[in-house]
């Protein structure tokens, strides 16, 4: 096989190219690429190809060409483009990757906005809901979006999730003579059809909910909407986190969330993590729901449903919180344990025997190593005349780790 180079295309068109690609699309014999890049050389005397949906047809001519070869792609290739698909059916060593300007980089020097700090987000492959995850946990992103998950259609799930506090750049058709360039802002976006070809980048101006809410560990339980009795106490809370050992980047499930508490503080100590809250009680879920909004939780997402049936399309977690199982906790852990990752962690709070009895039981069938730590918690009852201490059903904390 013949070396193969991806070059891009800048979004200024043929005067986007170097002397070298200019040269290397010259001694070509096959040029593949979108018919939009392929119009760029309408003089090309070699046999040209369009690159279509069927991606591996294109793998397989280009493994048995017998003439120099090169592929066009919309600015780096390598940013959310070709490229990657080529390396992964292609020996690394018989591509080379050539670079353009992207759409994005364009996008960004004509509002003059640095973005070095931004997050790149397609809505092509992650989805409606999972592009605006990536959003809301993040201060500035640049959005490429599709024909289904159009920037109207994201700033209606933003609006819907109370996060619409963005200043919005609409840029539309870039480095053509329709090019435009719409500044709005959410609410703005959702009455605007904008052009098939468009970059979506949006900057954080405000909290929608109000003021940021500074983060703490073992925030005031009076500070949660929750159904009464149906939350982690705070010094539950905070050991919870503790045992549970959460690194950064980590994915954790909240199951049986009740008021969300946990999934809270986690955010904070996940800064690019992921966290899903799973809860089936209505009442519970609407209660979430204003408790997400009220402290600001960037990287939560709210999962309605039973366990361990809704568990199913989530991504394998590396933290398990159990906080409530609805009478199912061996069917939960059955499937938690097939899902968590090796050396992953799963912690329970029990406040009765029967559950306690029944974790042990099945960690120490599975061969996990296993904790349990008791907590008896009594505070001082607050506008009372003597300093009387009111004590708490004790909790065990049961923490399993996986072998």
């Amino acid at each position: 096989m013949k070396k193969v180079y991806v070059i891009g295309a800048g979004v200024e068109g043929q005067e986007g190219f170097s002397r070298r690609t200019l040269e290397l699309i010259a001694n070509a014999g096959i040029l593949l690429g979108g018919e939009r890049q392929l119009e760029l050389f309408p003089d090309f005397p070699g046999e040209k190809v369009t690159i279509g949906s069927n991606l591996a047809e294109v793998v397989e001519r280009l493994r048995h060409a017998e003439r120099q070869a090169v592929v066009l792609a919309s600015g780096d290739p390598l940013f959310f483009g070709i490229g990657r698909y080529l390396l992964r059916n292609l020996p690394e060593d018989d591509l080379e990757f050539i670079p353009n300007v992207s759409s994005v980089q364009y996008a960004f020097a004509k509002i003059k906005e640095p973005w070095d700090d931004t997050v790149f987000v397609s809505a092509h492959g992650r989805g409606l809901k999972g592009a605006v995850d990536r959003i809301v946990a993040n201060d500035k992103a640049a959005v490429l979006t599709d024909e289904i998950n159009t920037p109207a259609a994201i700033a209606a799930e933003l609006i819907e999730r109370g996060r619409d506090g963005y200043a919005a750049y609409l840029c539309e058709n870039l480095g053509t003579p329709e090019e435009r360039i719409l500044v709005t802002d959410v609410k703005g976006l959702v009455e605007i059809k904008a052009a098939p070809l468009n970059v979506l980048i949006l900057i954080k101006e405000y909290e929608a909910g109000g003021d940021e809410y500074i983060p703490t560990l073992g925030i005031p339980d009076e500070e949660f909407a929750t159904v009464k009795k149906l939350i982690t106490k705070e010094e539950i809370r905070v050991v919870t986190l503790a045992k549970l050992k959460l690194r950064h980047d980590m994915c954790l499930w909240d199951i049986g969330a009740g008021s969300g508490s946990v999934s809270i503080e986690a955010d904070h100590l996940l800064p690019n993590g992921r966290i899903f809250a799973v809860e089936r009680n209505p009442q519970c879920v609407e209660f979430i729901k204003e408790n997400l909004s009220k402290f600001n939780a960037r990287h939560v997402t709210l999962v309605e449903g039973d366990a361990p049936g809704c568990l199913e399309n989530l991504p394998d977690p590396d933290r398990v919180f159990i906080g409530g199982s609805g009478g199912n906790l061996w069917d939960i852990l059955d499937t938690v344990d097939g899902r968590l990752a090796a050396e992953g962690r799963v912690v329970i709070n029990a406040v009765t025997l029967d559950t306690l009895t029944a974790a042990c039981e099945f960690f120490e069938n599975a061969g996990y190593q296993l904790e349990v730590t008791t907590v008896n918690i009594a505070r001082t009852r607050p506008l009372s005349d003597y300093k009387i201490f009111e004590s708490y059903n004790p909790v065990y904390i049961i923490a399993a780790v996986k072998e």
